[in-house]
């Protein structure tokens, strides 16, 4: 079969819009739905001391709670039409999820940084999560409904400029190509946001493994111990353990340093050769359960501690994948290739998605059967801090989310010029886009008050940190 031109698939792009005309990309779909059933089902398998702890943080805000009901936004997408073109999705695609991070070669970059929903999927479902994110977010941070619109405008637009010229792109150009914090720098236009990103990179620099060692450990006689902070840290069969005696990892006979011994055997068998020897020159100190995130409360997570001849630290975050949103709810014929495992699903979809990733990703199977992967914990990561946002840099910030989520996507999925041909270059998509943003926001607070009043009730039992932390207080 002759491969298509260029032109030929952009053309391909346009002709979607047949099937499915832009406008329609405001429909919010099936949304007649128990959302308080959804939730359950997707704490099905957590910790349950911690399923509360995950209901508290989400009941902060309208905001926290769309951050950890992404089973929701998944159920409502799949009645929605979309344009037939699949790629690789992020999957969970709020403006939370995106931060800065270090290269391997220490170069700071911005891009995607939570993959534990990725899977084969419609592209408009991620920028669907993303624009409603900027809509929600600005309701509830106080910036108005015009402003917020203002914001989910940008982020699409910025997807559909940036995704234009990712198609015009060469493969291995668009494979190269990184968002750097520099390049950001000269991006923006406004004063406050240059300072936003030098002090972003301030911050990055001081969270490496080696300042997190005295904020996250101490030292006992020739050994590092990882510091007791529940709920947030503690050992599972430790004192101040979260995890009840009948949950099936405490039932286990094997010892710590057994189980832990194959896992990460199991774990370097993913990694590549030199990675694997690096990995090699480290020795284990302790590893302790760490809660996470808002949607991953409850979630099978640990953090290790392993250090070199010099005394100097790693640490690896486990954390446990499970059944992806997007597959439990796309329609479309299962990919050969796509990975069975859960675990190796995650870094799979990280690899492809994001513009450089973390030498020690991988995966492995617990002893009980729940697949896992691996990276580094918080290695020069940081977050939008949103909360002190100016309407101004609330749209720089909306602009740089559609710009990597556009890169993330023509890296992933190699239809870049499919994509571009179905959006176009007029403001269509984009005003569709918001019109969804505005509409799924009211159906966010509704089920946000269904929420609350499941949890005032008592049919669902929240707690917040510091409630669950006084239990633990002398």
């Amino acid at each position: 079969m002759a491969r298509q031109t260029w032109q030929e698939r952009r053309a391909n792009g346009r002709a979607a819009r047949e099937r499915t005309p832009r406008g329609a990309q405001d429909a919010i779909g099936d949304v007649d739905r128990d959302p308080i059933e959804l939730l359950r089902m997707s704490s099905k398998g957590r910790v349950d001391a911690l399923i509360p702890l995950r209901y508290g943080r989400m009941l902060v805000s309208p905001f926290t709670f769309y951050r950890g009901s992404a089973i929701l936004q998944a159920h409502d997408l799949a009645a929605t039409p979309d344009s037939g073109i699949a790629i690789q999705i992020c999957g969970d695609c709020h403006l939370s999820n995106f931060g800065g991070f270090a290269t391997p070669e220490r170069a700071l970059i911005f891009d995607l940084n939570d993959f534990d929903e990725t899977a084969p999927g419609p592209w408009e479902w991620d920028l669907k999560r993303l624009v409603a994110s900027f809509t929600i977010a600005g309701r509830h941070l106080g910036h108005g409904d015009l402003a917020a619109d203002e914001f989910a405008f940008f982020a699409a637009r910025s997807y559909q400029t940036h995704l234009r010229e990712y198609a015009e792109m060469s493969v291995l150009d668009l494979w190269y190509e990184r968002i750097t914090f520099d390049r950001m720098y000269d991006t923006v236009l406004s004063d406050d946001a240059r300072r936003r990103i030098k002090r972003g990179i301030e911050r990055a620099s001081r969270r490496t493994h080696e300042t997190m060692l005295p904020k996250l450990a101490d030292r006992i006689g020739n050994a590092w111990r990882i510091r007791d902070a529940p709920p947030a840290v503690f050992h599972i069969r430790g004192k101040h353990t979260l995890i009840d005696g009948s949950d099936t990892w405490m039932t286990l006979k094997s010892s710590r340093e057994e189980i832990f011994a194959a896992l990460l055997r199991d774990y370097v068998g993913t990694l590549t050769p030199e990675r694997a020897r690096l990995l090699s020159q480290f020795t284990f100190q302790d590893v302790a359960f760490k809660v996470v995130g808002v949607g991953s409360v409850g979630t099978r997570c640990l953090v290790l501690l392993l250090t070199d001849h010099h005394d100097r630290p790693l640490f690896l975050q486990m954390k446990e994948a499970s059944t992806s949103v997007v597959a439990r709810y796309v329609k479309h014929a299962k990919d050969a290739h796509e990975p069975e495992h859960d675990g190796q699903r995650v870094v799979h979809g990280q690899r492809l998605m994001q513009a450089a990733t973390d030498p020690f990703l991988g995966w492995a199977t617990g002893p009980l059967g729940r697949t896992l992967y691996i990276r580094q914990l918080r290695d020069m990561k940081i977050s939008p801090e949103i909360e002190t946002y100016s309407d101004e840099a609330f749209r720089e910030y909306a602009a740089l989310c559609g710009w990597a989520l556009a890169r993330a996507h023509a890296k992933s999925g190699g239809l870049a010029l499919e994509i571009s041909g179905y959006i176009g270059n007029s403001d269509r998509m984009a005003e569709a886009l918001v019109r969804y943003g505005r509409a799924y926001a009211d159906q966010v607070e509704k089920d946000y008050e269904l929420f609350r009043t499941a949890c005032r009730d008592g049919k669902l039992l929240a707690r917040s940190d510091a409630d669950m932390a006084a239990d633990f207080a002398p």
